[in-house]
């Protein structure tokens, strides 16, 4: 067999279970309502973050210009890590250029052969992808939000060490960590709490902090999470945060840190601005938050735990076909099918924005009766 031939066989098994995929490229504006999307704040358009992102590239330049530990770190790099650090209540901040980046520095520069991890099973594909990399010592993956699985992994392994990975909301079900049981477990039997807050920062919490600053488990050596920049923020780059001895450790042994060029200034700018306009307005979170539980209540979903709705549909070709009738009613909705989804099953993925207007608001409530009947 060619290597066409097998590129082509690929293709034509993909098509055959609807599970073929395609770039659209959209254009900058439209009359459409985006719920795709994870610009939870809608600050991605807003002329205050646009502004900050075209002053910083004017100033700065169009990319940092080398890895960080050359010459690609920037002032504005550590304006921004101060920032991020205050504002979610974590000692220090590391920023990378991608919150891929960041899920892949902290589980690999916190692994070592001695290192059992233990992973929900429904952490993002970054996760996933981590925990292949690190080599640990040993790995478990125990079903989805189970602190008692977690627990019976932490308490029997025969490893020194022990790294625990969730997501705080769960970035396609859209569902909340059990953080505080997690924590009893990591407390009673040892090991790293690794939380990907990257769907709570700025909707969940108090003003947007996540739901580690909501449970009080900031400021703790036993706990680091993850954050990006390009959801709720509006702009590109993760961020790992944690204690200084954390983001020492990463700068001299994480890879995806060490080889990858800073983050462009613009992204920069743009995500520092981003959390001044955070800080000022916490009703923004509050307006994205009240937005979700009306969509939710609309499907007869329970109450999400940040801006992400999941509604399950009977398979691939069924979701495909109602995000198409709710795209021809220029309502965008996301459409997760396998591989994307942890539990293999298909799904229209929905976000809530604070940036719709009150009559945009009332006009997707009104179209979610049409994703209800096609369930």
């Amino acid at each position: 067999m060619t290597f066409e031939d097998w590129l082509v066989d690929h293709r034509s098994a993909r098509a055959a279970a609807g599970l073929e995929r395609t770039l659209k490229p959209r254009q900058p504006s439209g009359d459409h309502i985006d719920l795709a999307g994870n610009d939870y704040l809608g600050l991605g358009h807003d002329p205050r973050i646009t502004r900050a992102a075209a002053d910083a590239a004017l100033r700065w330049g169009a990319g940092a210009g080398a890895s960080r530990l050359v010459t690609g770190t920037l002032q504005l790099h550590s304006d921004l890590e101060e920032r991020l650090a205050t504002f979610t209540g974590q000692s220090a901040a590391l920023v990378l250029p991608t919150g891929y980046q960041a899920n892949l520095a902290v589980v690999t520069a916190l692994t070592d052969r001695d290192t059992l991890i233990v992973s929900d099973a429904h952490v993002h594909a970054s996760l996933i992808d981590a925990c292949r990399l690190a080599r640990p010592g040993g790995l478990v993956v125990v079903p989805h939000n189970d602190p008692d699985a977690v627990a019976s992994a932490l308490r029997d392994r025969a490893l020194a060490r022990a790294l625990v990975i969730v997501e705080s909301v769960y970035s396609v079900l859209g569902d909340e960590s059990p953080l505080e049981r997690l924590v009893e477990a990591v407390d009673r039997y040892g090991g790293v709490l690794v939380v990907d807050e990257a769907h709570a920062l700025g909707v969940a919490g108090v003003g947007g902090r996540g739901l580690l600053s909501a449970h009080g488990l900031t400021q703790r050596p036993d706990v680091v999470s993850t954050v990006t920049l390009s959801k709720a923020l509006g702009a590109q780059g993760g961020a790992v945060l944690g204690s200084s001895l954390v983001v020492e450790h990463l700068v001299n042994v994480a890879r995806p840190f060490i080889f990858a060029t800073g983050l462009a200034p613009a992204a920069t700018g743009a995500a520092y601005e981003a959390l001044a306009v955070l800080e000022a307005e916490p009703q923004l979170p509050q307006r994205a938050r009240a937005l979700a539980i009306a969509m939710a209540d609309r499907l007869g979903l329970p109450p999400p735990a940040g801006a992400v709705l999941s509604v399950p549909m009977p398979g691939p070709a069924e979701a495909l076909e109602a995000q198409a009738a709710l795209a021809a009613n220029s309502l965008w909705v996301g459409c997760f099918r396998p591989p994307s989804v942890p539990d293999g099953v298909s799904r229209l993925r929905l976000t809530a924005s604070a940036a719709l207007t009150d009559n945009d608001a009332l006009r997707v409530l009104a179209r979610l009766t049409e994703i209800r009947r096609r369930r």
